[in-house]
């Protein structure tokens, strides 16, 4: 067989594979192939069998690159997904902290809109790209979701990272939970070498920024778990947004959710930055590279996740029998 023939009948299979679990995105020259994988099998999957999986647990947590378009829409397509096959939700969100849910409330009973609840919060003050959410909420207010606020207070969360947990005033100290266990040394070796990217990350100050991200992972755990207590709750599936820094590998809020849930049915969903995070101007200059090697994490316990959401790294030229118009879904 030519040599060019091999290559367009591997380019062949390798979209018939992708169009039947994913799908491809195209503008008028290129495309852009995505693809479902379900970690523990090391397979590609279709979007309905990841579904049909979802709709067995109790919490989903949806773990995101908070800049990233592309996993928001996926977030929103999953919420909207679940809705549609008749289940009760609770949208749970890192994104917005535990004193707003009086807003919350107003929105989840319907009296307020999407823009009259981020004003009322200045949320854009708390959370730069809030409207990057508003597809996920509006799904959820489709079908019925309540959305509670997971987070800790910004300030309080700052206060730690500088001076530690044990120098918090009692006032801050009480909007967190009682129980904030930090010593978790595998957690801490992980996180220290993912904070190495912040050029703030010093040795000095590096184990009050874990001590301020396992306040932030408690906070989210604890408040979680107080929903998921409610009479009623066994019949609502969670669905967590968060940064997929707070579950990656079942740790952080994850684990410290089974510790207070140990039967919990969970699922964790990673979807991969694929080369579409950006940084502006001022971010870079706030970060440095880094390399976390394979060696590295050899010794971080467990998958990263349950599913991962890939999608390809640069966009490949349109090839002919490939439709343009192949859907994620």
């Amino acid at each position: 067989m030519p040599a060019n023939a091999t290559i367009f009948l591997t380019i062949g299979l390798a979209a018939a594979l992708l169009m039947s679990v994913g799908g491809c995105q195209s503008t008028t020259s290129t495309q852009r192939c995505h693809m479902w994988i379900d970690v523990v099998s090391a397979e590609p999957i279709s979007f309905e069998t990841l579904m049909k999986d979802l709709a067995t647990a109790d919490v989903i947590y949806l773990g995101e690159r908070h800049t990233v378009d592309r996993h928001h829409a996926l977030q929103a397509q999953i919420v909207d997904a679940l809705g549609q096959r008749g289940h009760q939700l609770i949208i749970a969100m890192e994104q917005v902290e535990v004193f707003n849910q009086p807003a919350l409330d107003r929105y989840n009973q319907g009296e307020i809109t999407f823009t009259q609840l981020a004003q009322e919060m200045t949320w854009v003050e708390r959370w730069r790209n809030y409207a990057d959410y508003q597809a996920i909420l509006e799904a959820g207010r489709r079908h019925g979701a309540k959305v509670v606020a997971l987070n800790a207070r910004a300030e309080i969360i700052r206060q730690v990272g500088r001076k530690g947990l044990a120098a918090l005033p009692p006032k801050m100290r009480r909007q967190l939970p009682d129980q904030i266990n930090t010593d978790d040394p595998i957690y801490a070796a992980h996180l220290k070498r993912v904070m190495g990217v912040m050029a703030a990350a010093m040795p000095g100050r590096m184990d009050k920024m874990v001590e301020a991200q396992i306040a932030r992972d408690e906070t989210m755990a604890d408040t979680l778990c107080r929903y998921l207590d409610q009479p009623g709750s066994e019949k609502t599936i969670a669905v967590v947004i968060c940064g997929s820094g707070h579950v990656n590998y079942g740790l952080g809020t994850a684990q410290r959710v089974r510790r207070r849930k140990p039967d919990i049915n969970e699922r964790i969903v990673i979807m991969a930055g694929s080369g579409d995070v950006k940084l502006s101007p001022k971010m870079r200059a706030m970060t440095r590279d880094i390399e976390i090697t394979h060696a590295q994490l050899r010794h971080t316990p467990g998958r990263i996740g349950d599913y991962l959401h890939v999608a390809s790294l640069v966009p490949a030229p349109l090839t002919t029998g490939v439709p343009a118009d192949v859907s994620e879904r």
